[in-house]
């Protein structure tokens, strides 16, 4: 497995090794020890999702705040989507930095987002899989976003503004600067 940090602090781009014969493939896609190991600190994953969406659909940018706070591990199993973290930490040198990575089922690679980061994707792909672990269970009394098109942020999410399809919670999600002041 090889792991690269990003240039926000604990955030990891998680490459597992492809194994490929006559056969098919092997991948081992998590191994908890080796994990830890590679990125420095201790993480216990608890839950795992998964969600199906078409192209065009933008899930985020979502996080849970205080004690049911999440740390993920996304990995897509089908298709491709563009992932994007925010870190919020307030005490944090790359606060309302963004980081974005293409993440298919073409190349196996995953993101480990640390508590304390927003999260989104778009999805790139139709019949995209995603699937992510999370570290803390959900709680909906904690759970926070902001849109996926606020200005201050400016991300760029590689669809077009008509393509987009976001849910009716996700619509409602409230600017960064509302989010900075809650």
């Amino acid at each position: 497995m090889k792991v690269t940090e990003t240039y926000l602090k604990g955030c990891f781009v998680i490459e597992p090794k492809l194994i490929k014969d006559n056969r098919g493939s092997f991948l081992l896609n998590y191994n908890k020890e080796e994990f830890n190991n590679k990125i420095g600190f201790d993480v216990d994953f608890v839950l795992e999702n998964e969600s199906v969406s078409e192209y065009g659909v933008v899930r985020g940018l979502h996080l849970q705040r205080g004690e049911y706070a999440q740390a993920k591990l996304v990995r897509v199993t089908r298709g491709k989507i563009l992932d994007v973290v925010v870190d919020v930490r307030l005490n944090s040198n790359t606060f309302a930095k963004s980081f974005s990575i293409e993440l298919s089922e073409y190349e196996n690679r995953q993101l480990f987002i640390p508590r304390g980061f927003l999260h989104g994707f778009s999805v790139l792909e139709d019949n995209t899989i995603v699937n992510y672990k999370c570290d803390n269970y959900y709680n909906p009394k904690y759970e926070d976003g902001v849109i996926y098109n606020d200005l201050e942020l400016n991300i760029d999410w590689n669809i077009k503004g008509t393509d987009v399809i976001l849910s009716q919670k996700d619509k409602k999600l409230e600017s960064f600067c509302e989010f900075k002041k809650n």
